[in-house]
């Protein structure tokens, strides 16, 4: 049966030096064809399988990455216009982020400072206040307490203390990046570094947001690693992502602690002595870009954009992620809008259907081997950086009582 897979359109238009830029990453991934390999790391990486396992490890990752780095919990498009709110929970940490009337952004807990209910339901939507539905206080959008319910029986207490509890946050690139922990300096210019220039070529900010499902799998690095490779693309996606990508074949670069993966698209094969103003790079290369600790962003150059978070889940064997699809325009009638929905379809059949159904396989076998190690290949740079990046965040914050990964050498 021949397999229907999403048409790769061109979405963002490039001015001279941008379109210079990508096609000189067509350049790497063409001469990589060529040359039938991929860019590769300097060694092999041996992984301690016990790293997935173990509880204590589970909570220090949540404590020590998720709770200390800034994450991209929200995409400009999400908080459209004012008073617009997104609700998520994050590593067991409810929060809101809010967009005020006079379009700033803020990001608190979603608990209510009066019994701990949450304020807000998950998901987005439009509101001039967040109202818990336990007790009917009110909070406007910054978070700032607007009214309890039954006051003249209350009793009195200060209210300008009983706002909801503020996280640090931060706009930027169509991104809104929060930290978890109250009152933690959060230096994004720092935090992105190389990467940001990479982020606003992609001008999310233009982008419209089409639709969002959450998506149960597997541990949460089992998850992760699977968009950090084109390894499996032949084996396990032989009808999907292999009827358009090459397999096995990536220009990768490190941003930092971030990274991107270019995988060869199956044009860039046959572009013969096409001319190089001819080409067109969003059918040639198919750019990942990825935010430590798990946020992917792929076809950033094409009119259909796959978001997807990865989180932890409540025990080491969950996460749950956030998948998101965004359009360069809104679609304008009933073509476009089916057109986008195969494209959400597609993403999601793929992900869960064949990455996290087999990622459970994965997290099914590995306590047969908890003394035992994985080993990454040198082919595998991605999932490598992967693993570096957590060892060197969690060593950089680490505190007691929490454990650190083990290493190959433990």
């Amino acid at each position: 049966m021949t397999a229907v897979v999403p048409e790769y359109v061109s979405g963002l238009e490039l001015d001279l030096a941008e379109r210079e830029e990508v096609l000189t990453l067509v350049d790497r991934v063409r001469a990589l064809v060529a040359a039938k390999t991929t860019d590769q790391a300097e060694d092999t990486w041996v992984e301690p399988v016990a790293n997935y396992l173990d509880p204590a490890l589970f909570e220090a990752e949540k404590a020590l990455l998720f709770r200390r780095v800034p994450l991209p919990l929200a995409l400009s498009c999400e908080l459209v216009g004012p008073n617009s709110y997104k609700a998520i929970e994050v590593a067991g940490t409810p929060v809101v982020i809010t967009r005020d009337a006079q379009g700033a952004v803020h990001a608190m807990l979603n608990v209510c400072r009066h019994r701990g209910a949450e304020v807000c339901p998950a998901g987005t939507g439009r509101s001039r206040t967040l109202t818990c539905p336990y007790h009917a206080w009110s909070y406007r959008m910054d978070g700032s307490l607007a009214g309890v319910y039954g006051a003249s029986t209350f009793g009195e207490f200060d209210a300008s203390r009983r706002g909801l509890v503020q996280l640090p946050v931060e706009e930027r690139h169509g991104l809104v990046f929060v930290c978890l922990t109250p009152g933690a300096p959060m230096d994004l210019d720092t935090w992105l570094a190389d990467v940001g220039p990479v982020l606003a070529s992609l001008r999310l900010e233009e982008t419209h947001h089409f639709s969002t499902r959450m998506m149960p799998g597997p541990n949460w690095k089992v998850a992760v690693e699977g968009y950090l490779e084109g390894y499996h693309f032949a084996s396990l996606h032989t009808n999907t992502v292999f009827k358009t990508n090459l397999s096995n074949t990536a220009a990768w670069d490190a941003f930092g602690w971030h990274q991107r993966n270019a995988f060869a698209l199956r044009p860039v094969a046959d572009l013969g002595d096409t001319p190089r103003e001819q080409w067109d790079p969003a059918t040639l290369v198919g750019p990942i870009v990825w935010l430590f600790p798990g946020f992917a962003i792929a076809g950033g150059l094409r009119d259909r954009i796959a978001v997807a978070f990865p989180l932890p889940g409540a025990t080491p064997t969950e996460s749950m992620t956030e998948q998101r699809i965004l359009t360069r325009t809104p679609p304008s009638d009933d073509r476009e809008r089916e057109e986008a929905e195969f494209a959400r379809d597609w993403f999601y059949d793929v992900t869960y259907g064949e990455d996290y159904l087999t990622g459970y396989g994965v997290q099914r076998g590995i306590p047969a081997m908890e003394q035992e190690t994985m080993i990454f290949g040198r082919n595998e740079p991605g999932v490598q950086h992967l693993h570096r990046a957590i060892n060197a965040v969690m060593a950089e914050n680490a505190r007691p009582p929490y454990p650190l990964p083990r290493t190959a050498q433990d």
